[in-house]
């Protein structure tokens, strides 16, 4: 018999708009015994069913929902059912790419779980209890999905800390490679699944990186916070003029160097430079460096609400920093991707930098996330990449 968790009264209004996130404020007991990642059936105050999801005794977010449907078991054939219906979804994308998410997590159902497929390898991220706990359904289903791909799991983000649960590495199936190439767009790039950012690669990106190139033709662009240099391969292959990757990390623009080759791009007009993106703007204001087109895509600074005015005060300070920078007629592309940062207040936060740098700043597109990384309607939270391109008269 499932176990049963019962929500304080009133506390039911987001499950009846199929949000998928119990907190532990909103439960008033519980019943049955209860370990990490089982699957419980939650209920309202009054006892009506609710939904089905997976039990974190650890997080403060106390279940997660599988399912809306009482009937629906959460057995081997759902995760096989959810993952084939994810997939079907980015059947179009194959057009253009060998490389993309199949699986976003709670957009798609599937609370915890990320799965990114490179080529022949899929990567797989397991960060809630419930996807820990459920780890031999989901591969089987993978296998018998993929039976030609290797799986590489990454399940090392710092959020499974707030799950109770170690960072984990392994190999789930055949052999993954130290670097793979995917193609993108006609570009080919060396991902590194192992130890890179994230699953290796910023497939979110995937069409930003052509609507900022777009703009990169005859410019000399500055490639901030540029990991392994995908952008930069975008805008030299688009006509850029010359490009600084700028990074902390060594190994990210080492890699970058080698997808500059990789395209038989001119390796000589790309400088890059390792060193702390901050500092070395203020650096280039000091030395009155100029660029035409700036790209700022600066990892998350907002791990909470109670960060959130903390991170707005750095978006400021870079995107600031970035307009004393342009050259008249310059291009700003600036991102955010900390889901709890509003798209209102970013555009804000970006406005009010241009107003101290006393540039005017002309809005030209709203950018945000590929399309296999989709918003579900009952899942806001989804919807975390936000991005403007800019002109500074």
């Amino acid at each position: 018999m499932t176990a049963t968790v019962t929500l304080a009264a009133g506390r039911e209004k987001s499950l009846l708009r199929r949000h998928p996130w119990v907190f532990a404020s909103a439960i008033e007991r519980h019943g049955g015994k209860l370990h990490k990642g089982d699957t419980v059936d939650v209920l309202a105050s009054d006892g009506r069913w609710l939904g089905r999801g997976a039990w974190s005794p650890d997080s403060a977010m106390r279940v997660r929902i599988w399912s809306f449907e009482q009937d629906e078991v959460i057995d081997n054939a759902f995760f096989l059912r959810r993952i084939e219906q994810a997939a079907r979804g980015r059947e179009k994308l194959w057009q253009h790419t060998n490389a993309c998410r199949l699986v976003a997590a709670e957009c798609d159902g599937l609370p915890g779980v990320t799965i990114d497929c490179y080529g022949k390898t899929l990567v797989c991220q397991l960060l809630s209890a419930g996807a820990d706990k459920h780890r031999d359904k989901i591969l089987w289903a993978l296998r018998k999905l993929y039976p030609e791909h290797a799986i590489l799991e990454r399940s090392d983000a710092q959020v499974r800390e707030k799950e109770g649960l170690p960072p984990l590495t392994q190999v789930l199936h055949g052999d993954v490679p130290e670097l793979l190439e995917i193609s993108e767009h006609g570009l080919n790039f060396l991902v590194d699944v192992r130890k890179g950012h994230k699953t290796g690669y910023y497939l979110d990106q995937r069409n930003n990186r052509q609507l900022v190139a777009a703009y990169a033709a005859g410019r000399e662009v500055l490639n901030c916070f540029s990991y392994s240099g995908a952008m930069a391969v975008y805008c030299l292959a688009a006509g850029a003029r010359q490009v600084t990757n700028l990074d902390l990390s060594a190994p990210a623009l080492e890699l970058g160097a080698r997808n500059i080759e990789l395209n038989g791009l001119d390796s000589k007009a790309c400088q890059h430079l390792n060193a702390d993106v901050f500092a070395q703007l203020r650096a280039y204001r000091a030395e009155g460096r100029q660029f035409d087109l700036i790209i700022l895509d600066p990892p998350k600074f907002v791990e909470n609400k109670q960060h959130l005015t903390q991170a707005c005060r750095g978006y400021k300070d870079i995107n600031l920093l970035a307009l004393q920078l342009l050259r008249p007629e310059g291009i700003l592309a600036t991102f955010s991707c900390s889901g709890l940062l509003p798209e209102d207040l970013f555009h804000k936060v970006v406005a009010d930098a241009a107003l101290d740098a006393k540039r005017p700043l002309q809005f030209l597109r709203k950018l945000s996330q590929a399309e296999d990384h989709p918003v579900l309607s009952s899942y806001p939270e989804g919807y975390y990449l936000k991005g403007l391109i800019c002109r500074a008269p």
